[in-house]
């Protein structure tokens, strides 16, 4: 079940119609915002990181409705639904703005527009295991994560080794990338349910698994849409993601024109590969993850 945090009568006076006279003399309106999102963390929490900041959304529908001029209020309702949507907790918004000084020449109580915006967030997944059926793993897995993102491109399958952690068997790992409606931290949540199902355990850091599934990047940098953030629970872009090339080149097989920020530059992930020792990755098995048994 998805929480809301629900503003209601957030007014602001702004000069949008289509009128001259609307946009000389401004007039009064009246915005209602309903944000969809967990909030379970934060009821456990007690924490404002794990929530909105109700106060700043109202700031920012203030600002929208004060600032640039606009015809029709469709438009100030679409750009307060994108404002509200780059937050990244939100998972869905509705805002309804009414305009009770419209000039409809007929007697009337108000005018309202109410758009509904959900979030498609472009995803970026990185898979991984080396203990079982490592490859009916990756399948399951994948399969799995329909749950949570609309697959767009899954990579090859690749072996790679081992970086880190004890002694352990090679690696196979691939990436699928997809969009997603979840914030990043539901999403993570259910990344973790999934290796939870497939019997993952973290006793030893980066030590044999039989399934590991991390995210590697939310948003897009070259719009300048990707998430920063790092908390206790989730760092993205992932740290260390640049680093690896058992990530970038599966996922440069399925995203030949992928960007990743490093150290705040958005970079090429092919430009990111040639400066890698890639000796350690190899072709996998010539299997497609989303088709099975094998």
């Amino acid at each position: 079940m998805t929480d809301q945090i629900v503003l209601k009568g957030i007014c602001a006076r702004g000069r949008h119609g289509v009128l001259d006279f609307e946009k000389r003399d401004g007039q009064t309106f009246v915005v209602d915002v309903t944000m969809y999102l967990d909030l379970a963390p934060a009821g456990s929490s007690d924490d404002l990181a794990d929530t909105v900041n109700y106060a700043e959304v109202a700031g920012d529908v203030v600002a929208l409705v004060e600032g640039e001029p606009l015809d029709l209020i469709e438009a100030l309702a679409a750009r307060i639904a994108d404002r509200v949507l780059s937050r990244p907790l939100v998972e869905a918004v509705e805002v309804v703005v009414h305009k009770p000084e419209a000039p409809v020449g007929h007697p009337f109580t108000d005018v309202q527009v109410r758009v509904a915006r959900e979030r498609q967030a472009p995803v970026v997944i990185a898979l991984g295991s080396n203990l079982g059926e490592s490859v009916e793993n990756l399948h399951d897995a994948t399969i799995a994560l329909y749950g949570l993102i609309d697959i767009v491109e899954v990579s090859p399958v690749v072996e790679t080794d081992p970086v880190g952690g004890p002694d352990q068997p090679p690696y196979l790992n691939a990436v699928v990338t997809g969009t997603t409606h979840l914030a990043p931290s539901s999403l993570l949540s259910g990344l973790h349910d999934i290796e939870r199902a497939q019997g993952r355990t973290r006793e030893v850091r980066w030590g044999p698994r039989t399934l590991d599934l991390d995210l590697i990047q939310y948003g897009d940098p070259v719009f300048d849409t990707d998430v920063r953030m790092d908390t206790a629970n989730l760092t993205l872009p992932h740290p260390r993601a640049h680093q690896r090339a058992f990530v970038l080149v599966p996922w440069l097989q399925a995203e030949p024109e992928a960007a990743l920020r490093v150290d705040g530059q958005v970079r090429r992930v092919a430009d990111l590969v040639s400066g890698l020792d890639t000796s350690g990755v190899r072709p996998g098995p010539d299997v497609d993850l989303l088709e099975g048994p094998w």
